[in-house]
């Protein structure tokens, strides 16, 4: 329903009025999107998140007996197994608050008239897009029940009380689903500040914080032990992956790009 309504809010602020085709006007363009390509990709995104929905709450508890031992962990992981910290776990989870920052800014930049409701429209559709796709695959992949998160390991304390009354998602660990959003929320809000203002002395300072910030949340799940070095490394490498991956199909959009399906088949076809 979001992608519906998206979809459509974006193609109604790309519409074309009077005064853009009149001579002489021209209104650039930093992002552009289409049916023939965001249609589709919206729908495999769909039904991509209702079968990780499925499979993520379908995850069960894992008896101590089949638990995987310490020693399976990769080297670098095994010191955090037990880890567990309330404080952390409580701010890393009010971290998703940072999700607005890309369309905050967006936001600012429409109402500042530096960009216009057509970029508005087409970079919230594609920051929707990656930020389902992403969230969509760590379900998937977690699902897997790879190993544990940290505090499970846990032998005395809150950590130990929370491992006794784990859900069955607590047996996924790998690999970590908010530095996978952190890094798409960091990707997108440098990518629009860089979109918008080209030659602003502030370019480098956005990037850096924005990916600062991923970091620290990043760190925080680590803290917090609910998951490992590598669930986050893993995680960050994912966010920032599909973000440039999104952002990059509608770049080519600009060349044309068509994706095409009929039953039992699927594709895209380049015009050059």
């Amino acid at each position: 329903m979001l992608f519906a309504v998206l979809c459509s809010a974006t193609l109604a602020l790309g519409a074309p009025d009077a005064s853009r085709n009149m001579p002489g006007a021209e209104v650039p363009r930093h992002y552009e999107v289409s049916v023939r390509l965001d249609v589709p990709l919206s729908l495999g995104i769909v039904l991509t998140s209702v079968l990780g929905v499925y499979q993520y709450y379908g995850m069960s508890k894992i008896s101590s007996s089949d638990l995987k031992p310490k020693s399976e962990l990769l080297p670098w992981d095994r010191p955090f197994a037990g880890l567990y910290s309330g404080w952390a776990t409580t701010v890393s989870h009010y971290s998703g608050a940072l999700a607005v920052a890309p369309l905050a800014l967006a936001g600012y930049s429409w109402y500042k008239g530096d960009a216009d409701g057509h970029d508005f429209g087409a970079f919230s559709l594609m920051f929707v897009e990656a930020f389902a796709l992403q969230n969509a695959l760590n379900q998937l992949v977690r699902s897997t029940q790879l190993w544990p998160r940290p505090y499970i390991y846990a032998e005395r304390g809150e950590g130990r009380k929370k491992a006794e009354s784990a859900r069955g998602e607590a047996y996924g660990s790998f690999y970590s689903g908010h530095a996978s959003a952190a890094f798409t929320v960091a990707v997108f809000t440098g990518e629009w500040f860089s979109e918008i203002y080209p030659n602003s002395k502030y370019k480098s300072l956005v990037w850096a914080s924005s990916l600062t910030l991923a970091g620290a949340v990043g760190v925080l799940r680590v803290v917090a032990g609910k998951h490992y070095p590598t669930d986050v490394v893993v995680g960050a490498l994912v966010g920032t992956g599909v973000s440039f991956g999104v952002l990059k199909l509608h770049e080519i959009c600009k060349k044309n790009i068509s994706f095409w399906a009929i039953p039992g088949n699927i594709g895209a076809i380049f015009y050059f």
